[in-house]
């Protein structure tokens, strides 16, 4: 059991029987009373989303998921196929499944799927990945300090802040945490 205080993006727990995973968690301290725990979870075995709210001295259980390598192959309709790297089995995973990391699925790159009595529950992608800028705007020559970033889309369809240098048909590396550019790995002429 950890405190609701503990309570982190990405986290498993377990709220009245059902298991869910933690997709933000905002610590509220109002001016009176006591501080709480602001969740939006998604219900691991239907999907449903919901807000809950956790009162700082409430007890919590986190749930532990195995957690299997497998690559991303590719895209079958509304399925994405990925493979076993131990024994070489081709699961397929819904966008249910997948949620917002649907925006890093690019072929041959490895993903963690995670796993809760033997089915498939959700993936964690890399901590960083490498994705082509497909649409920026041109580099604003003059540009102040305030407009030193400017919208790209990437290959996978997310759109993220990116610097002004950065045009269309770069490599950036991008942290899967937040959705942040880290740095430009190669351009491509």
């Amino acid at each position: 059991m950890i405190n609701a205080t503990q309570i982190r993006k990405g986290m498993v727990i377990k709220v009245e029987g059902e298991i869910y995973k933690v997709l933000e968690a905002t610590h509220i301290t109002p001016g009176k009373g006591q501080a709480l725990m602001q969740t939006k979870l998604r219900n691991l075995r239907d999907q449903a989303l919901h807000d809950y709210r956790f009162r700082s001295k409430d007890k919590v259980e986190q749930a532990y998921l195995e957690k299997i390598e497998m690559e991303f192959l590719y895209q079958s309709g509304e399925d994405f196929i990925f493979m076993n790297l131990e024994n070489y089995e081709q699961i397929k995973l819904s966008e249910d499944i997948i949620g917002d990391e649907v925006n890093y699925l690019i072929p041959n790159v490895i993903f963690l799927i995670e796993i809760h009595e033997g089915n498939p529950v959700g993936i964690e992608p890399p901590l960083t990945i490498d994705l082509k800028v497909v649409k920026t705007a041109p580099f604003l020559k003059g540009a102040t300090q305030s407009a030193s970033s400017k919208p790209a889309e990437l290959e996978t369809g997310i759109t993220i802040n990116v610097p002004q240098f950065i045009k269309e048909g770069d490599i950036i590396r991008i942290d899967t945490r937040d959705d942040k550019y880290l740095e430009r790995v190669k351009s491509k002429s």
